[in-house]
């Protein structure tokens, strides 16, 4: 079987929740850089990270990396590498994204335009053609250039890895579910515990977090571009990792999840939406507003995406809604709450100083995790025999 230096990026902040994930799927960490994590596996390895991972954009296979600060040293350091192992004479390939950062060459555009042209040359020789139709298989290519350092991958996923498949309508600013996902497991929250989001918009906190609780592998239920990528991913392996995921699969844990807004609409969208990830019946979806937010129950956690405020008007409205976030939050006894948002005086609002605070980027937004941490619960007693 093949070995791959495989490439997985994520959001800004959030590598240490990638890093653990990898790991625990059984691979060897190689490096970890802002915003991605390499490590080394095999075919198995490509189809598996697709399925399983909850905190990956998409999982790239390295086919090369070099210095380049001229186009010139571009073309030829992309035409030097062996694309061939890869592309078929019938490929359709392309440089879908190119990113740079503190580099003499900066415009993605000719990055792409110069690449490509290197790649046919390339393959011109090695399959002895003039042209190529390209009607066969995708082999998309992302390129990362860091202070002249060029790496290259060819994306395995297709669609990101964000898109479980399940989220056919969304609410107005929805947070993405590997980044969500990404923020429970930075929490201590694990399945037997309660878990509110007293703004759940299309309920993707709800949802990652039912998924978490049942085992449920995120990608089981979307396809990836190397699934065609025959002679390079076999397809038993594609076969494989969605049966191991299959098996993994407990829908009859008992789950206290629940998921409010004010909206009924955003309600009916959360219930369709949890619906199609097949956990409808491990959460509780109601029209509730945060005013009438509780709980009889001790040690809960509120995790949450509140309104930023991206219009003047609603931006008016925020220190009125955090402080009735605080006082909510301190209505309820022995709970956690985490909350993920770009406003700035949310702390202040609050009416409390958050015991961590983390920087994740959103996409090009900076955003804080604010995290107060309320007492762990007793341990509980083990049953006599």
């Amino acid at each position: 079987m093949r070995k791959f230096e495989l490439i997985a990026p994520c959001h800004f902040g959030l590598e240490a929740v990638l890093k653990k994930e990898i790991i625990d799927l059984g691979y060897d960490v190689i490096q970890v850089e802002d915003g991605r994590i390499t490590f080394f596996g095999d075919e198995e390895a490509v189809s598996r990270a697709n399925v399983f991972l909850r905190s990956a954009e998409r999982i790239l296979i390295k086919v090369g990396s070099f210095h380049a600060e001229t186009f010139e040293e571009l073309f030829q350091g992309t035409r030097s590498l062996a694309w061939e192992e890869f592309i078929p004479a019938d490929g359709k390939f392309w440089v879908a994204k190119a990113a740079s950062v503190k580099s003499k060459l900066f415009s993605p555009s000719d990055i792409q335009s110069i690449m490509k042209k290197a790649m046919v040359e390339r393959l011109k020789g090695i399959y002895r053609v003039g042209w190529f139709e390209e009607n066969g298989a995708s082999f998309p290519v992302r390129v990362f250039l860091m202070k002249d350092e060029v790496t290259v991958g060819l994306d395995t996923t297709g669609e990101s890895l964000h898109k479980r498949g399940y989220r056919k309508l969304t609410a107005k600013a929805p947070i993405a579910e590997n980044l969500a996902a990404s923020l429970i497991m930075l929490t201590p929250w694990r399945g037997d515990r309660i878990l509110v989001d007293p703004f759940c918009g299309s309920g993707t906190f709800p949802i990652e977090a039912a998924m978490m609780a049942a085992n449920m592998a995120p990608g089981m239920n979307r396809s990836f571009t190397a699934e065609s990528w025959t002679e390079v991913v076999g397809r038993r392996n594609w076969y494989d990792a969605v049966d191991e995921a299959g098996e993994m699969v407990d829908l009859n844990v008992d789950t206290d999840i629940q998921g409010y807004d004010i909206d009924e609409k955003m309600v009916a969208v959360s219930r369709e939406n949890a619906r199609l990830a097949g956990v409808e019946k491990l959460i509780h979806f109601q029209r509730r507003p945060l005013s009438e937010l509780r709980h009889p129950k001790k040690y809960g956690f509120l995790i949450t995406n509140p309104p930023y405020g991206e219009r003047l008007e609603e931006k008016e409205a925020l220190p009125a809604l955090y402080r009735e976030i605080g006082e909510r939050f301190a209505g309820l006894d022995s709970w956690s709450m985490y909350l993920i948002t770009a406003y700035e005086n949310a702390e202040r609002d609050i009416g409390r100083k958050a015991d961590k605070n983390r920087k994740i980027y959103n996409g090009m937004m900076k955003t804080y995790f604010y995290q107060y941490l309320g007492p762990k619960p007793p341990k509980r007693q083990k049953q006599d025999r």
